[in-house]
């Protein structure tokens, strides 16, 4: 018997028994206030169209929606081992919850890690240990010969995440944390709101390609709202955000639900409509254009260092970037490398899933090229994308990075709990969401204090890796010092995955040959 069949025969027979049975005992009537509701979701559920399962079976059928709606709790309680958690693991996350608190973050009885399996990495350390100074929070100076108003960056930052995909409370709590930190704050491409600026920890300016925050009103770039913006005091410096890892030649996505006319105001866009920013930058259509818009922007600011935050594609249109700085003379101040594996609060599956290139070879491939046109002595490069502790950290650092970006690490700091739920508004620690009764539960000092915490002392065991490799500084770190194991027999050092590229090398020769070395060399390696 099929279960439709089965459930109107058992809804029939059940309500003739009851009625039947009220001749003698109208109390069995009551049995209805639960009995009825069942019936009528059974009735209903056959009836819908949307869902084959709950037309089959209905009542029944439901069961299969809800588990599937708490499989995400499920599987991080109850399934998932400490380090099988997807997109971070519970290794990972424990240890940010830890540090935030400020409590035990030792970990005993030795690595859960299969140091035998394909992928596991590591430092190597020096025999003398210990006998180099080193400072726990070491500071990069950005800005060049162009750039009247350098900034002295801490090593970790606060990567991109902007108001709107944050909650207020969020980002009070960011800014505050860095602000008692003295560390920076990535506003995110959804421009510069008030609690960015009311805490007053030192920002970065991030403008996409929907120019929010200086939008004029067919979507371009509005120079006087920038000008506006971009000599506040707490603006230390721009990026131009030409893609980033999650959704590369996508642009950001704010659901309607998150924008609230607040966000619509700071935005200059109409509230609760879904913003697409566009693919790509209207202000330009090429690397000169980029670049000369670039020093626009810093002159504009008042000489407040300017770069861009990209994750790389093609290969040819990097490599035409330093080919066009060598023509126009004009230099970013730095350059964000971010990772295809980078995080965001809403992206299509296959952008997230398959578009951009992972961060280590987009890094080794961008400083090696800087390298090969001897840029890289002027320009800074900061490395974003899924970096959460201190190995993190030297491992970008070694490969060539100046400064990281972190977000999902500074997420947890102030309380996100990997509820995967940043795209529907219903964030349940109010981190990710716009609904005011959920943002209530994130107190701002407190998860204010929780990311000063983080930053401290994953700043602190940073330095402990410095003096555990013998290197006098986070700037001698090189890839030798990385080791990757291949297979259960094999393991290379970085640098032999990632060949360095002698400074200069590029400079006289053609794209076409440039293109080619960097072709076989990658082939080599591999």
């Amino acid at each position: 018997m099929k279960v439709r069949q089965g459930f109107v025969i058992i809804s029939i027979l059940l309500v003739l028994a009851i009625l039947g049975i009220s001749y003698f005992w109208t109390g069995i009537l009551w049995t209805l206030v639960i009995i009825a509701p069942i019936i009528l979701v059974g009735i209903y559920d056959m009836s819908q169209k949307r869902h084959a399962i709950r037309r089959n079976y209905p009542v029944v059928g439901n069961f299969r929606y809800m588990l599937e709606s708490i499989r995400p709790e499920i599987m991080q309680y109850f399934v998932e081992t400490d380090t099988e958690g997807k997109p971070i693991d519970r290794l990972m996350r424990s240890m940010v919850y830890r540090r935030a608190k400020n409590v035990i973050d030792t970990v005993p009885f030795g690595t859960q890690l299969d140091v035998y399996e394909s992928g596991y990495e590591w430092l190597n350390h020096s025999m003398y240990a210990g006998k180099i100074k080193h400072a726990d929070d070491p500071r990069v100076k950005i800005g060049g010969d162009d750039c009247k108003q350098p900034y002295l960056a801490s090593l970790l930052n606060i990567s991109a995440m902007s108001f709107g995909s944050l909650s207020e409370n969020a980002v009070l709590a960011m800014n505050k944390g860095a602000k008692l930190g003295n560390f920076a704050h990535n506003t995110g491409e959804g421009g510069i709101s008030p609690y960015h600026l009311q805490p007053g920890g030192d920002l970065i300016w991030q403008i996409g390609t929907g120019y929010f925050g200086c939008r004029a009103t067919d979507g371009g770039f509005d120079a006087d709202k920038y000008v506006e913006r971009a000599n506040l005091p707490n603006v230390k410096m721009i990026e131009l955000k030409i893609s980033q890892g999650a959704k590369p030649g996508h642009g950001g996505i704010l659901p309607a639900n998150k924008n609230t006319p607040e966000i619509a105001a700071i935005r200059a866009v109409e509230p609760y409509t879904t913003v697409d920013s566009p693919p790509s930058h209207s202000a330009f259509s090429d690397a000169e254009g980029m670049l000369h818009f670039i020093k626009q922007l810093r002159e504009l600011s008042g000489g407040k260092p300017v770069g861009f935050k990209i994750c790389i594609g093609i290969k040819e249109e990097f490599v035409e970037i330093c080919e066009a700085i060598i023509k126009t003379g004009i230099k970013p101040d730095f350059i964000a490398i971010d990772g295809g594996e980078g995080g965001t609060g809403a992206a299509p599956v296959e952008f997230s899933n398959s578009l951009g290139m992972p961060l280590l070879d987009g890094l080794a491939f961008a400083v090696d090229t800087l390298r090969g046109y001897d840029l890289k002595k002027d320009i800074r490069v900061i490395a974003s994308g899924k970096i959460i502790s201190s190995f993190h950290i030297a491992r970008v650092m070694a490969i060539g990075a100046d400064l990281v970006y972190s977000a999902r690490a500074m997420m947890m700091a102030v309380g996100c709990i990997q509820a995967l739920q940043c795209n529907t508004n219903t964030c349940p620690v109010g981190v990710a969401t716009q609904d005011r009764d959920l943002m209530k539960g994130l107190d701002v000092q407190d998860k204010a204090t929780r990311m000063f915490n983080f930053h401290k002392k994953t700043m602190h065991i940073l330095s402990e890796l410095i003096s555990a490799t013998g290197v006098t500084s986070h700037r001698d770190f090189n890839r030798s010092h990385v080791n990757l194991r291949v297979d259960n027999t094999r393991v290379m050092a970085y640098d032999q995955l990632y060949p360095i590229v002698e400074i200069g090398s590029y400079i006289g020769r053609t794209k076409e040959d440039i293109m080619q070395e960097i072709k076989t060399k990658s082939a080599l390696a591999r």
